[in-house]
């Protein structure tokens, strides 16, 4: 019986010390997006020369970092729940349009219909993507390459521009802060504090479960790629008043800046009940300042990629908790 008594006290140990192991790891991978950030915004400052962190070089960063992280915040949400979208340069491009257009006749109608022309197209990946089983990244991509067709026809003869006397006037950034703070405060309150937090949480962790316990999946699903949607049209006006016009290159490239800025933010793959919002926050400056540190540098495009992809590889290597890697819905 002693001897019995041992074994499974043993077997309690090595269990215990094991949990806590796995508790500590997960500390660990939750704080190194923001020891990155510290250390390559320290990093690539002393090789600037100072020039990276200067006072006349922040507001440059700021203005890059707005439509980026509200946008991440839309695509946040899906990666929560275990999806993905590769359509949101296109949503911004074609909401962008929607914007110039209307702008003309009155700002506020302009911005409301940027924001529903991101929603409508969130609504056709979240159609396809709940209704006809189509996995979300096969969706996305075709509605990239659709949408992005649209934008390349508008603005085949010129760039479309919008009211130019209204929206340089807008272009302030304590306009462009308070939208960014609005999207990322109201974005974290139904997060962390409600349900709609909890039952992204749960279907990414496991969609049946999540089901079987009361949660409307497809329901949620197709309203977060709406949401999305419409997130990203908001963060279409913040782009339009910033450049001034929409070309066939608006919006180009911002799926991938987005899914890397998660990612490197400390963001799971699967998604699940590891996710944290701050993912948004931290890996949006942290992609923003690596991608400014390489040009401070005076490296050239390909080797900024180059070397963008190399630290992506190793964030996910480090940070991925390959225990509970899923395949993506």
């Amino acid at each position: 019986m002693a001897g019995g008594d041992t074994s499974k006290n043993e077997a309690l140990s090595i269990e215990t010390n094991a949990l806590k192991r796995a508790v500590l790891a997960s500390r660990i991978r939750a704080i190194l997006p923001v020891i990155g950030l510290v250390a390559i915004s320290l990093i690539f400052n002393i090789l600037s020369a100072g020039k990276l962190l200067a006072p006349s070089n922040i507001k440059l960063l700021m203005s890059q970092v707005y439509v980026t992280m509200i946008a991440a915040t839309g695509v946040f949400f899906i990666m929560t729940m275990g999806g993905l979208d590769f359509s949101q340069g296109s949503i911004l491009g074609v909401a962008a349009l929607v914007f110039c257009f209307l702008s003309k006749y009155n700002v506020p109608i302009a911005i409301l219909g940027g924001i529903l022309a991101g929603a409508c197209i969130g609504a056709v990946n979240g159609f396809f993507y709940v209704k006809r089983k189509v996995k979300s990244f096969v969706v996305t991509i075709c509605t990239m390459f659709l949408f992005r067709g649209a934008i390349e026809f508008a603005t085949t003869n010129a760039p479309v521009q919008g009211d130019i006397v209204k929206t340089v006037a807008l272009n302030n950034d304590r306009l462009k802060i308070t939208i960014t703070l609005i999207v990322l405060v109201v974005a974290f309150f139904f997060f962390r504090f409600t349900k709609f937090g909890k039952y992204l949480k749960a279907i990414g962790a496991g969609e049946k479960a999540a089901a079987f316990s009361g949660v409307e999946t497809d329901k949620m699903k197709f309203w977060v790629y709406v949401l999305s949607g419409a997130i990203t049209g908001l963060a279409a006006f913040i782009n339009v008043i910033k450049v001034g016009s929409v070309t066939a290159n608006s919006g180009s490239q911002l799926e991938t800046r987005i899914m890397i800025a998660l990612v490197i933010g400390g963001m799971p793959i699967s998604g699940g009940s590891k996710v944290r919002f701050e993912n948004v926050v931290v890996g949006s400056l942290l992609y923003i300042i690596l991608s400014a540190g390489l040009v401070a540098l005076g490296l050239t495009p390909a080797m900024q990629q180059l070397i963008e992809g190399v630290v992506f590889l190793i964030v996910v290597a480090i940070t991925s908790d390959r225990n509970s890697v899923q395949v993506v819905k």
